[in-house]
């Protein structure tokens, strides 16, 4: 299925914590002097703006960054990233996660960017025009396996579906399995929706059977209207670097003083 437009969605509070995360943890890699491999499976159209008219129809940024901004220090790598896309492209620019990436690697580290949706693909490649992303129009779990292990060998791999198809959750971990095996150093970042009925349950304990040191982050947040199902948003990390359990923990703190207000 192609229907997947994140527009709609862009800037809420998943998005919140799923980016939160990654830039942390783009920023522990480049501490060091040594190239790294960024690959992501999903990967949208990587700029969106917030003032469109698909952004304002659901008012999930508006329910999400603008009230969510302000739990992060201005020197929060998450932070500088949304100034910076600001100071470029307007005040009502988000990044996706390609964005967040491309802005915090370096010229000698390595982008790989996975999406099918012909739309979300054009605008990909017109917003990584500046960087030096390699960008593929095919199935990003096909491409995950053929780049690992990459070269360079360090660095780390977001999965990013749109769970659409019912069938990912029971794919997911054997995808996960794979490629863990062929790229044991790989720093691999899973995100899911906690929809209501609990369809991620049975892929977590699949998961957390296979990878027991893994980090699993989750977040609630109350729906962002009538009918909607997302009710809060997790991350499971495979090699988490140092200090991201300590991060994670900041953030579902925040997450709970929204809860309790």
């Amino acid at each position: 299925m192609l229907s997947y437009q994140h527009l709609f969605h862009a800037g809420n509070l998943a998005d919140v914590q799923k980016h939160a995360l990654l830039a942390v943890m783009l920023d522990y890699l480049t501490q060091k002097d040594k190239p790294l491999t960024y690959i992501e499976t999903h990967a949208g159209r990587g700029l969106y703006d917030l003032g469109a008219e698909e952004a304002l129809k659901t008012g999930e940024a508006e329910a999400g960054i603008a009230i969510a901004e302000d739990w992060f220090p201005k020197t929060h790598p998450y932070r500088q990233r949304l100034a910076e896309v600001r100071s470029s492209f307007g005040p009502l620019a988000y990044p996706g996660s390609p964005l967040i990436a491309a802005l915090s690697l370096r010229d000698q580290d390595t982008i790989h960017l996975a999406e099918l949706h012909p739309q979300e693909i054009q605008h990909l490649r017109a917003a990584m025009v500046p960087w030096d992303a390699h960008i593929y129009p095919k199935d990003g779990f096909e491409l995950a396996l053929a780049l690992t292990p990459p070269t360079p060998r360090r660095g780390l791999m977001l999965i990013d579906p749109s769970y659409e198809v019912k069938a990912d959750y029971d794919a997911i971990p054997k995808h996960i399995a794979n490629i863990a095996r062929k790229w044991n150093v790989g720093i691999i970042a899973l995100w899911y929706p906690l929809l209501t009925g609990g369809p991620h349950g049975p892929m977590l304990k699949t998961l957390q059977a296979q990878f027991p040191e893994a980090l699993r982050s989750e977040v609630r947040f109350p729906p962002v209207r009538d009918g909607h199902r997302m009710e809060g948003s997790g991350m499971f990390i495979v090699n988490p670097p140092y200090g991201l359990a300590e991060e994670a923990a900041r953030i579902e703190a925040a997450f709970k003083r929204l809860q309790n207000a």
